[in-house]
């Protein structure tokens, strides 16, 4: 099969790009830098997808089965300045509905990649793939949808899969946060009342290209497996896991401060669906984290 990825550059795109390469597909990459250390014999696309022009142009050409859209703005307290707000919408919005335009016109399947954010964060009940009650908190949450919005419209042939708490070794994550601020300090503050379940962008990788092996279509939810947790929760299991003793101390969003942007109190989603289709769910994710420990260099 031949795949188009967009967002190589960051963390999901650049795993997606190395599971193509281990499995023998053909591949190309694209992001809007000038270049990027793609996986040997792939090839690499310097893309502005907020282009129409260059979007058509460049997806054309490399004629592909599948398009795996990982490129976004995901600054999210940024998204909430009024001067970054058109760029949101362009990249966020207007960009996937340019990927999604040229997937139609050639027939060729899509994967948008979305997120929790497009849901009210209210309430303990996980949020199910095939929910419609929308409410983003945020701008950044409500130009996900606008995209997941533009992918429905455009297309039959499309897999939109919401995930959460990314973590991956191309870029910046909690983890590396968390760790990078216990060296520093003798104890960390953090936020005990926003409960979801992390995600290695590795596992995610190899999942979706598992969807793009079929035609079992729609939306689905993607985290690793392990139970819902909280913020600290994680930081707390970091800590063990890395041999930090540093101490966190738990409190809630009010206690921790307000940011830009208003962050969902309930990230749980529901991932059922995933085993119901016939695909493997994530391992389990205090197993992802000790894997990820072991490959980056922290």
């Amino acid at each position: 099969m031949r795949f188009f990825v967009t967002g190589v550059n960051g963390q999901l795109g650049a795993d997606v790009m190395r599971e193509l390469a281990g499995r023998g597909h053909e591949a190309a990459g694209s992001d809007i830098a000038a270049d990027a250390a793609c996986p040997e014999g792939t090839s690499y696309y310097s893309l502005d997808i907020t282009d129409k022009e260059a979007v058509k142009k460049t997806v054309t050409a490399a004629n592909p089965d599948v398009v795996i859209h990982c490129a976004a703005w995901t600054a999210v307290d940024m998204a909430e300045d009024d001067d970054k707000a058109d760029t949101v919408r362009k990249v966020n919005a207007a960009g996937t509905e340019n990927i999604a335009e040229v997937c139609r016109d050639l027939g060729c399947a899509m994967v948008y990649i979305s997120t929790d954010y497009v849901f009210k964060g209210t309430g303990e009940t996980p949020w199910d793939p095939d929910c419609r009650d929308f409410c983003p908190l945020n701008f950044y949450g409500l130009t996900k949808l606008e995209g997941e919005e533009a992918v429905r419209r455009n297309l039959d042939k499309y897999f939109i899969v919401r995930t959460a708490w990314v973590f991956g070794l191309n870029g910046n994550n909690f983890i590396k946060t968390m760790i990078n601020a216990g060296k520093k300090h003798d104890t960390v503050r953090v936020v005990n009342d926003q409960i979801g379940t992390p995600t290695y962008t590795k596992d995610l990788a190899r999942l979706l290209v598992d969807m793009c092996e079929t035609d079992k279509y729609g939306y689905y939810h993607a985290t690793n497996e392990g139970g819902y947790i909280s913020w600290y929760d994680f930081c707390v299991e970091i800590y063990r896991q890395y041999g930090l003793d540093t101490k966190v101390i738990p409190v809630s969003t009010e206690e921790y401060g307000l940011s830009k942007a208003a962050r969902p109190r309930n990230s749980r989603l529901d991932r059922s669906k995933l085993a119901k289709e016939g695909f493997k769910p994530l391992p389990g994710w205090k197993d992802a984290v000790a894997r990820y420990l072991k490959e980056a260099d922290l």
